[in-house]
């Protein structure tokens, strides 16, 4: 816990972020300086709410960029982390021109410490210093935190009680005594002035994010993270408020000497401060250049822990394939991003290179180019955190306050202050130090083309970017099934989640499969990986899957050839069992499921851990029934095995993958939860999976989570009708007769003919060629379906027969006269079945 408030205090540099910024704070405010910089710190609290309540549900090193794109896609995702890059990035700049300067201060070189060649040269150095330090590791880095932090904080306190006590005891010339106005926003000359101030003011806050930017590298990453930055901010207001007042009552706010309203000091209140305050005697002395080491250990400890973030952020990217894959890499020895660090560095050291060359004043351009940048970053994640939760607002008051009000509080603020500031305080020409001609535009500050200009390069790489993660949702969608096609045997309903983060699209699917006789296949399935690849093999898969069960396979049997299937997919690209987890294909899960809406059973079988919950209709009671086992696909092993269940009419059955259970605290809390839902009242199947997914799946998910229901039913008595007939040829006309007769009583005369033609071809063959006792069954559906069985195992073949063969054109005649026919073999024999289409209501 004291790591992580360090990280976040250090990473603010109160000491350098006073000196930077207080002056540009008087320039704009005057003498409410104190009650703007106390301002500036209520939306910092709020959007710290919202960073705790967001690390609490997913700890990531990648923060705004993670939680962004789960809360809103790829998109918003990627423009948040991109603005955590650019503050980053340019406050660096900004860090390493104050190093240098005071780096020269402190021994005495002024005349170096005003060059901007030197301080350029300066800033180089202290850049490369500090990543290597960095790169080294947390540990270090969070050694030498405590230390320059304990310094830093010492060294202001001491400043502003000694600031004060001098304003009461032996004030000078510029001294003024606090005063209630100081304290009145009210008091503030205009709305423009009022809000470049709390803008500038919210650079003084930026940095307490640190402590969730390592909050992988954290003890109990969930709770300490979010404890630290709201401990840190409030610590931040204290000190601020502090040395604010202090400064101001010692100082003045003239334009002259020391005075915070002196254009000169304006990027740097300390350096004439130190002096005035503790005298020109020996002690005087020493504590003056006590204060100049103070902030300049302020800007190092700041730089160093900007570099932390801003190293994390670009490896939670890369991993998220928003960045080259080599930003990712980690060594071996430091356990710290390789690319993310050194490579950041260098583009620190480019920008400050860049902004020597046509920038009049860095300090003051970068910090309002970076308040923008902040403000974006924050906006972004308070409304992130208010739609991620949206769903669990109402279960609490605190979670209406704390995840909803504080976050949607801080992120509109955030939003009001980034548009208001960029499009008309800081476009002015005249604001800043900076100005620069744009084509079609004319003379604009130079802070809005800095801080916005770096944000619109990331607008501009985002479709190259979240083009990956775009292509595999969009053929993931088009491979599934759009709807669900209505059905005699269920009623269904399905979700489909995708992995919200970067190209986690991932290969889950679901599907619904007419089979012959009015029985239905019930399909969930999980493919290994995320992206393209894991996409389209779920479409192979769920191709495959689709072929087999129109051939009426048995579901162990179908499971057997799909397994055959992925084994030559991944021999086909050269992987075999060599390395199993190359391929995408190796590993897959499968639950497949047949119902039977005429005899109410449901055989089924499963490769890897799938489950299936079955809901008794009467009593509400859920069980998951012992499956047999079985290897997820490509694996090998033992053979696949059936099982059979009768259900009630009525009960509901749910197929889902495991990322349903992924929020629960593990395997046995996600099942007791999704208990708890399907055993709620008689709701539709529409609102049941809405509520299990709500309550299942509160926020976004790592992984896909794929959900099936459906509730049986029994066809109607009136629906079907069965003769048994023994192996004599008389019973072909009394089939036909009794054919003929059930027809007429459903008024499907128009099929007597080809339906009495039907049966004598399929009666006749099996009393022919097999013997034994023959099953006919009628069965009225969205088609007349007619359905053969003996004790054979021979299906017959489709044949053209030829002009002098005495048979063979039988089944030819059949396949002409109806809309589909196959073959499905039971475990005492075999089943012929076809299907004609029903006259329509106009007769034709």
């Amino acid at each position: 816990m004291f790591s992580s408030v360090v990280m976040g205090l250090a990473s603010t540099g109160p000491a350098y972020s006073v000196a930077a910024t207080l002056g540009i704070i008087v320039a704009g405010v005057g003498l409410q300086a104190p009650i703007v910089t106390m301002l500036a710190f209520i939306p910092m609290l709020l959007v710290a709410y919202a960073f705790r309540e967001l690390n609490a549900s997913n700890a990531d090193c990648g923060t705004t960029f993670t939680w962004a794109t789960r809360a809103f896609g790829p998109r918003t995702g990627w423009m948040g982390g991109w603005g955590i890059v650019v503050a980053d990035i340019i406050v660096m700049v900004n860090l390493a021109e104050i190093a240098g300067v005071y780096g020269f201060r402190l021994v005495g070189l002024d005349e170096l410490g005003e060059s901007r060649l030197w301080t350029t040269v300066a800033g180089i150095v202290w850049i490369a210093v500090l990543t290597a330090i960095c790169y080294v590791g947390i540990e270090l880095s969070a050694a030498v935190q405590r230390w320059l932090l304990c310094l830093e904080v010492l060294m202001l306190i001491l400043f502003a009680v000694a600031a004060l006590v001098r304003v009461y005891s032996s004030p000078p010339a510029t001294a003024i005594h606090v005063s209630a106005s100081w304290f009145n926003p009210f008091e503030v000359s205009s709305a423009r002035a009022l809000t470049s101030g709390v803008l500038a003011g919210v650079f003084l806050y930026w940095g307490w994010d640190t402590a969730f930017a390592v909050n992988e590298e954290t003890v109990d990453s969930k709770r300490i993270p979010g404890r630290a930055a709201v401990l840190a901010t409030v610590l931040l207001l204290v000190m601020y408020g502090l040395v604010s007042t202090s400064a101001q009552a010692f100082a003045g706010v003239g334009t002259s000497g020391i005075g915070l309203g002196n254009p000169n000091n304006s990027d740097d209140v300390f350096s004439g401060l130190g002096d005035a305050v503790f005298g020109s005697h020996e002690t005087g002395l020493v504590l003056s250049r006590l204060l100049i080491l103070m902030v300049l250990t302020s800007a190092l400890a700041s730089a160093q822990t900007t570099i932390l973030p801003l190293a994390r952020t670009v490896f939670s990217m890369a991993v998220h394939k928003a960045l080259p894959a080599r930003f990712a890499r980690i060594h071996r020895r430091f356990l710290t991003p390789t690319w993310g660090t050194i490579g950041m560095g260098a583009v620190s050291i480019a920008l400050l290179v860049l902004l020597t060359s046509f920038s009049q004043n860095i300090v003051a351009d970068s910090i309002d180019s970076v308040g923008l940048a902040i403000a974006f970053q924050y906006g972004v994640t308070g409304f992130a955190c208010l739609w991620y939760y949206r769903k669990v607002l109402t279960r609490s008051v605190r979670d209406m306050v704390f995840k909803g009000v504080f976050p949607a509080l801080g992120g509109l603020i955030m939003l009001l202050l980034f548009v208001y500031a960029t499009f008309v305080v800081y476009a002015n020409p005249r604001y800043g130090s900076t100005s620069v001609d744009l084509p079609l535009i004319g003379p604009t500050g130079g802070v809005t083309v800095l801080g916005l200009g770096a944000l619109l390069l990331g607008f501009l790489l985002m479709p190259v970017v979240t083009r990956g993660h775009t292509v595999a949702l969009k053929l993931q969608r088009s491979l599934l099934p759009r709807h669900l096609p209505p059905h005699a045997a269920v009623d269904s309903a399905s979700r489909y989640l995708p992995a919200d983060s970067g190209s986690g699209v991932g290969g889950d699917w679901y599907d619904l499969i007419p089979l012959s006789g009015t029985r239905v296949g019930l399909v969930v399935g999980d493919v290994l990986g995320h992206g393209l690849r894991a996409a389209a093999t779920m479409g192979r898969l769920r191709t495959g899957v689709r072929v087999l069960a129109r051939l009426d396979l048995s579901p162990d049997e179908l499971l057997s050839r799909l397994d055959d299937l992925v084994e030559q997919t991944a021999h086909e690209r050269g992987t075999g069992h060599r390395r199993p987890q190359a391929d995408a294909a190796l590993g897959v899960t499968c639950l497949y499921a047949v119902y039977n809406p005429v005899s109410g059973k449901c055989s089924l079988a499963r490769a890897g851990e799938s489950v299936l919950a079955v809901v008794e209709p009467h009593t509400g009671v859920v069980d998951y029934p012992e499956l047999p086992p079985g290897q997820p696909l490509g694996i090998g092993g033992l053979p696949y095995q059936s099982t059979e269940l009768e259900l009630a009419p009525g009960s509901l059955v749910a197929l889902f993958t495991g990322g349903l259970l992924q929020a629960a605290d593990g395997r046995d809390a996600g099942l007791a939860q999704l208990s708890d839902v399907l055993a709620g009242d008689g709701r539709s199947l529409e609102d049941l999976c809405d509520r299990a997914v709500t309550t299942l799946l509160p926020g976004a998910v790592d992984e896909d989570a794929t959900l099936l229901v459906a509730r049986t039913r029994l066809l109607d008595r009136n629906q079907f009708t069965q003769w048994e007939l023994p192996p004599d040829p008389a019973a072909v006309a009394t089939i036909r007769a009794a054919v003929s007769k059930q027809l007429r009583d459903w008024g499907l005369d128009d099929l007597t003919f080809t339906s009495e033609l039907i049966v004598s071809e399929l009666v006749t063959n099996s009393i022919r060629y097999v013997g034994g006792s023959t099953q006919v069954r009628l069965i009225r559906d969205r088609t007349l379906i007619c359905e053969v069985s003996d004790t054979g195992h021979t299906a017959p073949n489709l044949r053209y027969a030829a002009s002098d063969d005495e048979g063979g054109r039988g089944l030819f005649i059949i396949a002409q006269m109806t809309h589909h026919w196959g073959t499905r073999y039971t475990p005492t024999g075999k089943t012929i079945w076809t299907e004609q289409d029903l006259p329509r209501a106009d007769g034709h």
